[in-house]
């Protein structure tokens, strides 16, 4: 258990002995740290600092993560007509802005301040689970906050808050979940109101939790949930094979 992303991280790992478990656990908290020096909005040598500070017009190489995360969440803004954006409204730039314009290089068309927050943390569970493969754990578990994923034979049990008064139970195997709640203040300040939309308004109310076979995507999908209501984001839950788990609607 170490202190990552803003939030306590935990990590479980299932290996033949004791020191392989240990370096599995070893590099995938090292993977985590690499997520979030690379997609820190404002953290000196982070790409998202480099690019609000690059210049309109001139292209940015950044890390093959980073980019990764880009095209899931230009994906996702894409899919959500616009809804899903994670550029803050201190610039007048939106994603729409951001040109792809080869691997691992973006070229910003108007200044861009990102905020990967409500999505980077679920790439670092999916990347530490990947760094525990590697290491040759045959099973294991991230939690980061409200995102985790396992992967191996073993099924492991999860309480889910489906309201303010009751609780269910799902049985999480070689999956992720995501849980967000748009009324949570002991987010870090600067991962707060990242999600603006297409109106440049902070509308995100409620609570939820969607199952992804990826904690990148249930973690962008319960935004696009939280944004848009479940019957308009239907179709994106479709789209990634994802599955609502919970939903606690804020009143009006």
């Amino acid at each position: 258990m170490r202190i990552g992303m803003g939030t306590i991280v935990v990590v479980d790992a299932q290996a033949h002995s004791e020191p392989d478990a240990l370096k599995g656990i070893e590099a995938a908290f090292a993977a985590i740290a690499q997520v979030e020096a690379l997609m820190h909005p404002t953290r000196d040598g982070s790409d998202l600092l480099a690019l609000r500070q690059c210049a309109v017009g001139r292209a940015l190489t950044i890390h093959a993560w980073t980019w990764e995360v880009l095209a899931l969440a230009r994906r996702l803004n894409q899919l959500s007509k616009g809804s899903f954006d994670p550029c803050l409204p201190d610039s007048a730039g939106r994603l729409t802005d951001l040109e792809f314009a080869a691997p691992h290089s973006v070229i910003p068309r108007r200044t861009l301040h990102l905020d990967l927050g409500g999505i980077a943390k679920g790439y670092a569970v999916d990347r530490a689970l990947a760094a525990l493969r590697t290491s040759g754990c045959h099973g294991g578990l991230v939690n980061a906050g409200g995102d985790l994923a396992v992967f191996g034979n073993r099924s492991h049990p999860v309480v889910i808050r489906t309201d303010s008064t009751a609780t269910d139970f799902v049985d999480l195997k070689n999956g992720a979940l995501a849980t967000s709640d748009a009324g949570e203040r002991s987010r870090p300040a600067e991962h707060r109101g990242y999600y603006h939309g297409v109106n440049h308004r902070a509308i995100c109310r409620g609570r939820v939790t969607v199952g992804a076979r990826r904690a990148a995507i249930a973690d962008g999908l319960t935004k696009c949930l939280l944004i848009d209501g479940r019957d308009a984001s239907s179709a994106l839950l479709e789209i990634f094979q994802a599955h609502l788990f919970a939903w606690e609607q804020d009143p009006m």
